[in-house]
């Protein structure tokens, strides 16, 4: 096997029937000294390509002649799962197809390509990379689909273990993540109940996919979540989900907390950015905060989750079994931002036992994962 620097290459295939974005993808990625990039114009040349060269990621379209992308898909999910970023346009028949290939599998999504690639965007070019190698350091595995069950709202919370029923009027939860982060976010948001604590939420996704993420989220939570607007009010029993490309802070409006959105550049080379989010959350909020940091490659939000907890929110990272990267948690357990490790299954419930504002204090040296 072809290395660099002792280190495996990452073999990425591009299924997209389009000759442009083929030439884009190919050109951008094989710029990077440890990947190697082929190209297929359908999944049936794919096959074929795959039989000689197993890939380390695929980025696939979705609508293609003689096999759309989603049986494809479904196709490799189930026979040999391979990491699939989804490569979609931004259309709204785009954003839907592109949610349900999550659910199928997929570990995320890059937009289409528009311009050729001597006008491809430096930032474009950074977003693309970093999601390939993300995709490429994925942990997954052969499933039929991911399947949440719908919750109707009503007035009646699940029932989850509550050790004191505390009052969340003042609590804000800010969670981070990245791949494999969609299923982790269903996961916890389904388990919370209508007076859960309000939650703010950084997502690495293009945007306008999360527009469509918040709103399959709502379809299936008895909390209400949708995409962050600038003004919002935090309040408890909401989750607002960070819109793509832009940064996503909190900020005190009046009496209350609510959320800022705003451009800006990449931070940790993300838009929006958990750092940005966590840091906000540090100086407007404090000891009044849970931060959450899951599944996820690089380090975005391990610097924003330390200070989070030396202003003395309580911290949590989810463990290394149950992520599908063990690359953004690490980072902040490595740097002593953590407080609490757990798995994916335990978070909830922790947002809602843990304990009172303020408990959580800065020790001098990092504890251990």
């Amino acid at each position: 096997m072809a290395t660099v620097d002792d280190k495996p290459m990452i073999q990425v295939l591009v299924v997209d029937d389009s000759a442009v974005v083929r030439q884009v993808m190919q050109a951008v990625l094989s710029q990077e000294r440890d990947m190697v990039v082929t190209v297929a114009a359908d999944p049936f040349i794919a096959m074929q390509k795959m039989k000689q060269v197993r890939p380390s990621v695929i980025v696939l379209d979705l609508e293609m002649p003689r096999m759309d992308g989603l049986t494809f898909l479904r196709k490799i999910m189930a026979e040999d799962p391979i990491p699939t970023l989804i490569c979609s346009s931004v259309a709204a028949r785009g954003t839907l197809a592109a949610m349900r290939a999550l659910q199928e599998g997929a570990v995320g999504i890059v937009t289409k390509p528009k311009l050729r690639v001597d006008n491809f965007l430096h930032e474009s070019a950074v977003i693309l990379i970093d999601a390939v190698r993300s995709a490429a350091a994925a942990q997954v595995c052969r499933r039929e689909k991911f399947v949440v069950q719908r919750k109707v709202k009503s007035a009646v919370p699940p029932q989850i273990p509550v050790q004191l029923a505390p009052d969340f009027s003042g609590r804000i939860v800010a969670i981070g993540a990245s791949t494999g982060g969609t299923e982790a976010l269903a996961k916890i948001l389904t388990a919370m109940p209508e007076n859960s604590p309000g939650i703010v939420i950084v997502q690495h996704m293009p945007e306008l996919f999360t527009s469509a993420f918040a709103k399959w989220l709502n379809s299936i939570c008895q909390i209400d979540v949708k995409e962050a607007e600038h003004g919002d009010v935090i309040m408890p029993g909401k989750a607002f989900i960070a819109p793509g490309n832009k940064h996503t802070s909190v900020c005190r409006l009046g009496l209350r907390f609510g959320i800022r959105v705003a451009d800006g550049p990449l931070v940790s080379r993300h838009r929006p950015s958990v750092d940005v989010l966590f840091h906000s959350v540090a100086r407007t909020v404090g000891d009044g905060a849970l931060g959450v940091i899951l599944t996820g490659m690089g380090d975005d939000g391990a610097e924003g989750l330390f200070a989070m907890r030396a202003a003395g929110a309580i911290t949590i990272a989810q463990d290394e079994a149950t992520c599908v990267v063990f690359g953004m948690p690490k980072e902040a357990i490595r740097r002593g931002s953590v407080h609490h490790v757990l798995p994916l299954d335990s978070i909830s419930s922790a947002l809602l036992n843990i304990g009172s504002p303020g408990a959580g204090t800065l020790p001098a040296q990092p504890i251990a994962g």
